[in-house]
């Protein structure tokens, strides 16, 4: 119990001394819907996240972003937002992370009787690596999310890839 008591002290302790990490970036994604007959869609990724909660070399945080992937009638914009958990080595620049967001989505799929044009919820599950270039620049490597939208018309499952830069504000 001893020990247990001060593992914990040591923990909350040191979550006061890990600096709040925030950044923002830009991505390039592309997501395949996983219906028939329709291809993968590309477009940008964009947001923000914080970190200001952990321990050395693990931060916890928020992230929200948005996604505007394909055009015309084919197309899946939304907004997400959720927890978010990374870690940070500090012997190596390379920083991975997972995520669980959910949020509001609009989209636009199929043709003719089987057109979809509604919003809906979804939700995603991603992990990514950001390897760092510069003190406060880092590169989005790779991204994948897989998820879920849920709308009245048609329920899908999207898969998505990103890569971009993140900008880490002092």
């Amino acid at each position: 119990m001893k020990r247990l008591f001060c593992l914990i002290t040591i923990l909350v302790a040191g979550s006061w001394c890990v600096q709040a990490q925030t950044g923002v970036y830009g991505a390039f994604s592309a997501a395949n819907y996983n219906l028939p007959n329709i291809g993968w869609k590309y477009g940008p990724t964009f947001g923000l996240y914080s970190e200001p909660f952990g321990v050395p070399f693990v931060k916890v945080g928020l992230d929200i972003r948005a996604s505007l992937l394909g055009s015309g009638n084919e197309k899946l914009d939304s907004i997400l937002g959720g927890v978010r958990v990374q870690l940070h080595p500090h012997v190596v620049p390379v920083m991975p992370y997972a995520e669980a967001l959910g949020g509001l989505a609009h989209v636009n799929v199929g043709q003719g009787a089987a057109f979809t044009n509604a919003n809906g919820f979804q939700y995603q599950l991603l992990g990514g690596v950001d390897v760092t270039l510069a003190p406060h620049l880092d590169w989005r490597a790779v991204e994948y999310a897989w998820g879920s939208v849920r709308t009245t018309g048609e329920d899908f499952d999207p898969q998505m890839v990103s890569t971009g830069i993140v900008v880490r504000l002092p």
